[in-house]
């Protein structure tokens, strides 16, 4: 039982780390991009675009709380 909460731990350190919402926006670009391919729309361009947009969301954060 140790050994698997161990291994709980350490899988949600490694994917949520210290900020849930970028491990959040993650999955919402993934599910989104999963989406757009079922449905034939070519999604290569979501991707780069939800990490441009979880970059600024996250220097925007870091920057006010600097102040």
């Amino acid at each position: 039982m140790r050994a698997l909460r161990s291994f709980l731990a350490f899988g949600y350190d490694f994917l949520v780390g210290d900020d849930w919402t970028i491990a959040a926006g993650v999955m919402l670009a993934l599910a989104l991009t999963k989406a757009l391919t079922v449905t034939g729309i070519p999604a290569w361009w979501l991707p780069p675009l939800a990490v441009l947009g979880m970059l600024a969301f996250s220097l925007g954060r870091a920057i006010r709380r600097s102040r």
